[in-house]
């Protein structure tokens, strides 16, 4: 069984950090191979409108990919960390190098997830309720875009109680699929380990550094917000000069190009501080503080 470091909370904030500082070390390399990943995606969902007889299996098979990038993305930011350069082909290497079944298997905790907890809503709410839940939330949309105010008595007779509970349990269960999945990635394509230990390692050792995963996540979070309106309000000026479309377009690329290089990172940090790995020869650029 694999050793999992205890570190201390503020290695939350120092995975985050590290992300952001290999970005900055290769801001165009590694922001192409993002915006090559949001580009093949726009296609292919442009094909899925062209096509809609097409549509559920194109996005089907967007689902797929996105292990697969993410992990050439995760590959990426390991070449800029050792001082190497980051390359397009880097995208899809882990599936060059046999990864591909592996990868594919991290879905499997989401799809999972999400049969049962969708079973789970018939069996604790149940099928009437259910039905009585969307008539009120209907006619609750149509009082709203009249401009009149809901009668707090509609609510009545609703399962309220259970609803929450199974509110509850789509959290816990949200939570437990991230934490499966948040260093199972690097796990997979520098340490070749199956894609079930791999998880299984990632869940014990956010399970064992839970107070760090909750400052990264809050960091995390906090950060996506202000990326997102600092670059909307580029894409607002942008949108005087090629149009909404074009503008709105360029946004989601925009924030691609810095998102997923910095979450790339950052999951590969985290990986190489819980797990103890060191990845390479030269000192990191970032201090690890990790506590054994």
């Amino acid at each position: 069984m694999s050793m999992i470091n205890k570190v201390p909370a503020s290695a939350g904030a120092e995975w985050l950090l590290g992300g952001f500082a290999l970005l900055r070390k290769a801001p165009l390399a590694l922001g192409r191979l993002a915006v090559l990943w949001g580009l093949v995606s726009l296609v292919v969902m442009l094909a899925a409108i062209a096509v809609p007889v097409l549509m559920y299996g194109l996005q089907f098979l967007l689902i797929l990919a996105g292990p697969l990038f993410f992990a050439g993305m995760i590959l990426a930011v390991r070449e800029v960390d050792q001082d190497r350069p980051a390359l397009s082909g880097h995208l899809l290497q882990p599936v060059r190098d046999g990864h591909a079944r592996s990868l594919l298997a991290t879905l499997l905790p989401q799809a999972l997830a999400a049969l049962i907890l969708g079973g789970l809503l018939f069996v604790v709410v149940g099928t009437e309720q259910l039905k009585h839940l969307s008539d009120v939330m209907a006619q609750m949309q149509v009082i709203a875009e009249s401009g009149g105010k809901a009668d707090p008595s509609m609510l009545e007779g609703l399962p309220v109680g259970r609803l929450l509970l199974w509110v509850l349990l789509v959290l816990v269960s949200f939570v437990a699929v991230k934490w499966m999945t948040f260093i199972a990635t690097p796990q997979i394509i520098f340490s070749g380990k199956d894609a079930l230990t791999s998880m299984r390692n990632s869940l014990r050792a956010c399970l064992h550094n839970w107070t760090a995963m909750l400052v990264f996540y809050l960091l995390a979070g906090i950060a996506i917000f202000a990326i997102s309106i600092g670059l909307f309000l580029v894409a607002s000026l942008l949108q005087l000069l090629m149009g909404a479309t074009l503008a709105m377009l360029l946004w989601q690329l925009m924030l691609m190009a810095v998102l997923m290089p910095v979450l790339a990172g950052a999951a590969y940090y985290a990986w190489r501080q819980m797990m103890g790995v060191s990845d390479r020869s030269t000192p990191s650029p970032m201090a690890t503080h990790i506590e054994v």
